[in-house]
């Protein structure tokens, strides 16, 4: 029979623990990120707030803008959209100048949902209409399918069902250029579905 040694109480800490940034401003973006996740958005607010106070100080523009889309997220959440299209606004424009269109993808879908929560449809679908460009230069039927998804759902919110039912018409095209016989029939009937509701 083999002895086994264990480990010392002192050695053991939770798995998940993360250990702290030395960078003060870091470290208060990462609070603010658990904190969103729990939901708790007065913490969270405050901590990217102090984060962002902190970039601005040493001039570092990926964190700015990574704390005022963290902002924009919690303002979302809280559903104060004219806060949350500020924040917003101030990520984008850095990353446009930093000519990131990854994270310009990634904030049009943010600002897809503030420009909804303004009911400023035409903005939403303009955002939309950027998405599905960019995503057919890259050539990604998924990132299309689900923009136009969001699209129908704007058109569907402006009471603008006959392009709402062309965004589903559009949505089974392409699940029927990949042969998803099923999943494109069924986007057929959601748009006969709204047609006949009108």
């Amino acid at each position: 029979m083999t002895k086994t040694t264990l480990q010392p109480l002192q050695n053991i800490a939770p798995v998940n623990q993360k250990k702290k940034s030395s960078d003060p401003a870091q470290a208060q973006y990462e609070e603010g990120k658990d904190f969103l996740e729990k939901k708790e958005l007065a913490q969270a607010a405050l901590a990217f707030h102090n984060a962002l106070l902190a970039y601005e100080e040493k001039n570092d523009q990926n964190g700015i803008a990574n704390a005022a889309n963290q902002l924009g997220h919690v303002c979302l959440e809280r559903q104060d959209y004219e806060m949350a299209l500020k924040h917003y606004q101030r990520a984008w424009d850095i990353c446009e100048k930093q000519d990131d269109p990854m994270s310009l993808i990634a904030l049009s879908q943010k600002l897809v949902s503030v420009r909804q929560g303004l009911k400023q449809y035409p903005e939403a679908v303009r955002l939309c209409l950027d998405m599905l460009e960019s995503y057919n230069l890259n050539n990604n039927p998924q990132g299309a399918v689900e923009t136009l998804e969001r699209m129908v759902g704007v058109y569907i919110e402006a009471g603008d069902t006959a392009r709402a039912a062309d965004g589903y018409r559009t949505i089974a095209s392409i699940h029927s250029k990949y042969k998803h016989k099923n999943i494109a029939e069924r986007f057929m009937e959601k748009a006969q579905a709204l047609e006949e509701a009108v």
